[in-house]
This record gives structure tokens, sequence and C-alpha cells, in this order.
């Protein structure tokens, strides 16, 4: 079973200080996240949760660094986060892959660009392929792969890196069902072999039962946190036990309010025009 304790006696890896963020359109401001504070400590799992328009990504974007919060502070690492860096690698949904490179030229792409060896990039690159099953695959070209495949590869390129945190902005949301599941223990996998830290966005609740050590469960816009919730069960976790059964339902009641406010929100406004509805989902 997960010990909570164990968790927050560890050293603090995110630092989420009275973070707001606003997106500006003409004379029309969306407040996308109000009063976030959060801390992640080292090697953690944490799953960021909730419905279209909660600001889950924004929040991830803005632990990354690619944008900036309007108020607060975000510290990774023990350094305020002013730009992205490759103490903090993302994964993305739909893969990031070069289609003009091999897998292996994929994975080798950022320690090319750290100009290390040749030899040493070669020897980093045969051991993720090994890990991650892809060795077979090395001279594929992303068209030849699978979705999972794929998401392997993209995950392999920042594991190359070898970043204290990955961060994860629903990168299983593209695949089916059985390569999803595959892929979430390959992920637990990875997170417990490579002891990394690891922020998971998802609007998926069993999949963040599945995965995280904790839950946060967002609000609908402004984006606020509405709930932390810990799970502790015994990994691998068994979607069928009361224990998860249970948990499903009290995390699908949170969720559910929020997506009642989103519903309720999109029925008042029926003549929205349709930049404002790309706003909405730029919001996620």
């Amino acid at each position: 079973m997960n010990d909570a304790k164990n968790i927050l006696s560890r050293s603090p890896q995110v630092i989420i200080k009275n973070v707001d963020k606003v997106f500006s359109s003409g004379d029309k401001e969306v407040i996308a996240l109000k009063e976030i504070n959060l801390t992640i400590y080292s090697g953690e799992f944490v799953v960021i949760l909730g419905p279209s328009g909660c600001g889950k990504s924004t929040l991830l974007n803005a632990i990354a660094g690619f944008s900036l919060p309007t108020s607060g502070k975000v510290y990774a690492n023990g350094e305020e986060v002013a730009l992205p860096g490759p103490d903090r690698g993302m994964v993305f949904q739909e893969y990031a892959l070069f289609p003009w490179m091999t897998v292996a030229e994929n994975i080798a792409f950022g320690l090319e660009i750290k100009k290390l060896p040749k030899q040493t990039i070669r020897e980093k690159v045969d051991t993720l392929l090994t890990k991650l099953q892809l060795l077979e695959f090395r001279d594929r070209f992303p068209k030849d792969l699978s979705g999972g495949m794929k998401q392997r590869v993209a995950i392999a390129r920042v594991l190359a890196l070898d970043p204290p945190m990955m961060l994860m902005d629903e990168p299983f949301g593209a695949l089916d069902a059985l390569t999803r599941r595959t892929m979430q223990d390959e992920l637990l996998r990875i997170w417990l072999e490579f002891k990394k830290t690891i922020i998971f966005v998802t609007h998926g609740i069993e999949e963040s039962i599945y995965l995280a050590d904790r839950v946060v469960v967002m609000t609908y816009r402004p984006g606020t946190i509405k709930q932390i919730v810990p799970v502790e069960l015994y990994r691998p976790r068994d979607v069928s036990s009361p224990q998860f059964i249970s948990l499903q339902k009290e995390l699908t009641s949170l969720v559910m309010e929020e997506q009642m406010r989103f519903r309720n929100e999109e029925m008042r406004e029926p003549g929205r025009d349709v930049s404002e509805r790309e706003e909405n989902e730029q919001v996620t």
C-alpha cells in the first residue's frame, strides 16, 4: 500500500504558490487558473484530473515553462521556473516525433543537441531501445509504428536526457482501451525503474486511480484545486476491487459536479462565436 507519510517526508520537487493565469483575447479575459497552491514531492506520481476547460494543461505548461503564470510563482528542482528546461521532460498526446528520423534517431536527437560522444549516444539509445522493447524497431520510421509504439519512442526520447521529472499531457488519450492499459503498465514500470517524478494530466477517472499516488481534482474555469485525493491502494491495482470502485465513485462525483457547471455554462451561452469556443478548448 502507498505510504502517504513516506511521500510527504521526501523533498519537494515542484512548489506552486498562488498561481493565477489569465488569457486575454481583445477586450475579453479568461481566468484559466486561480490561486493554485500545490507541492509535489520527489519520486511522486501525481495525476491532475478534471473536465475540459478546467486548466489542467495550462497548469502543466506553467510547470514546464511554456506558458508562465500571470501572477504567482512556480518552482521546480529548487529554481523558479522562467523557461522550459532539461530538468522537466515533456511527453505530449500527439507524440511529436520527427517523421524523417528513425526510431533510434528520434531517441538520439536530444543527446546529439547536447553534443555527447557518438559512442555514449549509441549506448544510451541501445539501452532505452532494450528497456522499452523497441530494439527490433530501431531503424523503422514513425509512419510504420502503432500509436502505442510511437508513444514509447516519445517517452524514450525524454528518458534519454534523464530529467528528474516527466510532465505528461494526456499521453494515452488517442490510444484504444487495450493499448492504453498496456501503456499505463509500461509507464508504471518505467516510473519504478527510473525513479522519476511524474505529473500526468488526464480526464480519465479510472486512469487517474490506476496510476496515481495522489489525484489533484480541478474545478471548471476558473481552474482551482477542488480536492486532493490520495490513492492508498496496492500496485498493481485491481480495477474491479471494492476499494477501487469506491474511490472511482468518489472521484466521479467530484468531476461530474464540475462537468455539470461546464454544461450549464454552455447552455446559457448558445450564441458564443467560434473564437470563444476555441478559447475554451485552449484552457484545458
